[in-house]
């Protein structure tokens, strides 16, 4: 069994999706717009262009997103996406990358489990935790 998020973003899932490429450094490998699809006679107006299904991957995980339609969107809580890398260094780079343009929660800092923890939520609503554990 695997489990893979899906993001519902508020019209800037594409947009989001770039983001996590050069933050994450993974490939966006599939993208459907609404217009593209047979739901698009069901969409409202102008809402074509706006993301149906999106796949993104890096390394052997993958997550997933779209646009949620307008009547159907809430902002994401009670959950965080959480990364777990082995590099001080990646984990703040990916930090800064998530959190340009975001909300802050808790600085990324060495704390009594991990040589890096940090919590942000980024430009786009979505919760993330990044941590990086300490050695053995």
């Amino acid at each position: 069994m695997q489990i893979n998020p899906h993001l519902n973003f508020n019209g800037d899932c594409e947009a989001a999706f770039k983001l996590y490429e050069k933050a994450l450094g993974g490939k966006t490998s599939f993208m459907m717009t609404y217009g593209e699809s047979p739901a698009a006679e069901h969409m409202p107006l102008g809402f074509g262009k706006k993301i149906m299904h999106a796949t993104f991957t890096t390394g052997d995980q993958t997550f997933y997103g779209a646009d949620a339609p307008p009547d159907r969107y809430h902002k994401p809580a009670g959950f965080a996406v959480s990364i777990d890398l082995k590099d001080p260094a990646e984990a703040d780079r990916i930090f800064a990358a998530l959190s340009d343009g975001g909300t802050v929660q808790m600085p990324i800092q060495e704390t009594f489990w991990a040589s890096r923890f940090g919590m942000l939520v980024d430009q786009f609503g979505i919760p993330w935790m990044v941590n990086c554990g300490k050695p053995e």
